[in-house]
């Protein structure tokens, strides 16, 4: 169970990579957060790191509109 979790989260952070690798404004303070929480919530820090880029990512998105949109 564990390896399929493993090659299934390598396989959407791949398909996440591939859609827009350039811009990953606030993924790298989401991973960290993500990765610490996941590391204390049973050792699962790599789960952790993927899901905090996508939503520290989402995120940033979201203030970038707010800010263009005034």
């Amino acid at each position: 169970m564990k390896t399929f979790f493993v090659y299934a989260c390598a396989a959407i952070l791949v398909g996440l990579a591939s859609i827009n690798p350039a811009d990953a404004k606030g993924c790298i303070k989401g991973a960290i957060v993500g990765g610490v929480a996941g590391h204390m919530a049973g050792h699962h820090g790599v789960a952790g790191a993927a899901v905090g880029c996508a939503i520290g990512h989402h995120e940033a998105n979201k203030r970038q509109d707010n800010t263009e949109s005034r």
